[in-house]
C-alpha cells in the first residue's frame, strides 16, 4: 500500500476543519499517514525578494494547533504530523501534491470574498496538483434532481465515453470498494443535436435519440467491462442521459458520498493545465464532496 500521505490543507476556518475530518477518514481508510498543512501567506505583490514557498516553520502555530486540538486522540488516528509554511497557497498546495496520494481542502477559506462557492486556493489545487484533489463542500449546499434511487453509500463518477481516462476510472472504482458503495456512473450525451444551416441560423439534425442513447450505453458498457472485471466488488450502474454532463452531475450529488471528475490532458495548442467547464462547474455547485482527478499519462 502506497506509504504517500493524504495532505489536509488547514487555515483555521471551519471549512479546513470540515476538510480535516474528511482527510482523516480518507487516510484510514487507506491506511496512510496524514500531514495537516498550514500555509502562511504573505503578500508576494508586495514584496519583490521574496519567493513564493518559503521553508518549512517549525515554530508555533495557532492554525496547526487548532487543528491539533480539532482531531484530538481518535480511536484509530492514523500516524499524523503537522507543518506549517510560508508562502502563497496558491502556489504551494498544488506543489504539495507531488508527493501525496490525496489532496483535501474547505471550498472556502478565511480569505477572499463569502459569497464566493469555491476559492482560489482550491480552484488553483484541482487545476495544478499532481495528484487528486478533494474539495469539501459547506453543508446544506441545495441542488436540484430526484433523490437516490435506494439509499447506501454512493459515489458518483462521470464518464467521456469517446475518450475514458483511466485513472479517473481506477480511482472511481478504488474509492466505492474503499467504502463498500455503489458507483454510479453519468454518461451524457448532447442533446438536442443542432447544425449550421445558414448564417445566424441553426437547425435540428435528423437524428434518432432512441440510437443515440443506445450507442453511448454500449460504448460506456466497453469503457466499464475492464474496471468491472478488476472491481468484481463495486456495483457500477451506469446513468445514460441526454443534455448538459454538468448539470446530471450536480444533481446526481444530491446524497452522495463523493463526486468523481476529471481533468482536461495538455494539448499541443493548449499545453497550460485545465479543468474543463464541467469540472469547474461540479466543483461550483455539488452538495457532495468533489473528487478531481488529474488524467493519465499520455501514451507513446
Amino acid at each position: 500500500m502506497s506509504t504517500l500521505p493524504v495532505i489536509a490543507a488547514v487555515d483555521g476556518s471551519q471549512d479546513s476543519l470540515r476538510a480535516l475530518d474528511w482527510a482523516l477518514d480518507a487516510a484510514r481508510g487507506r491506511g496512510a499517514p496524514l500531514r495537516v498543512v498550514h500555509v502562511r501567506q504573505y503578500a508576494a505583490w508586495a514584496q519583490t525578494d521574496v519567493l513564493v514557498a518559503g521553508p518549512p516553520d517549525t515554530g508555533e502555530d495557532p492554525v496547526l494547533e487548532e487543528a491539533r486540538a480539532h482531531l484530538g486522540e481518535r480511536a484509530g488516528e492514523p500516524q499524523t504530523e503537522y507543518l506549517g509554511m510560508e508562502g502563497v497557497p496558491g502556489a504551494v498546495l498544488p506543489e504539495l501534491g507531488a508527493d501525496a496520494q490525496l489532496l483535501v481542502l474547505g471550498s472556502r477559506g478565511r480569505g477572499g470574498f463569502a459569497s464566493l462557492l469555491l476559492g482560489s486556493n482550491g480552484m488553483a489545487a484541482a487545476r495544478d496538483a499532481e495528484c487528486p484533489v478533494v474539495v469539501v463542500p459547506r453543508p446544506g449546499r441545495e441542488v436540484h434532481g430526484e433523490p437516490p434511487a435506494e439509499p447506501g453509500p454512493r459515489v458518483v463518477v462521470g464518464l467521456l465515453v469517446d475518450s475514458p481516462d483511466d485513472a479517473l476510472l481506477s480511482f472511481a472504482f478504488a474509492e466505492a470498494e474503499r467504502r463498500g458503495a455503489r458507483l454510479q456512473v453519468v454518461a451524457a450525451y448532447p442533446w438536442p443535436v443542432q447544425t449550421w444551416a445558414a448564417a445566424g441560423q441553426m437547425m435540428p439534425l435528423v437524428i434518432d435519440e432512441v440510437a443515440v442513447e443506445s450507442e453511448t450505453r454500449v460504448l460506456a458498457d466497453g469503457c466499464l467491462a475492464p474496471y468491472r472485471g478488476r472491481h468484481p466488488g463495486v456495483r457500477a450502474d451506469t446513468s445514460v442521459l441526454a443534455g448538459d454532463a454538468a448539470g446530471h452531475l450536480v444533481a446526481a450529488s444530491r446524497d452522495a458520498d463523493l463526486v468523481v471528475v476529471g481533468r482536461h490532458r495538455r494539448r499541443l495548442l493548449a499545453p497550460a493545465r485545465m479543468m474543463g467547464s464541467v469540472t469547474h462547474a461540479v466543483l461550483l455547485h455539488a452538495a457532495a464532496p468533489v473528487a478531481v482527478v488529474p488524467p493519465a499519462p499520455a501514451q507513446e
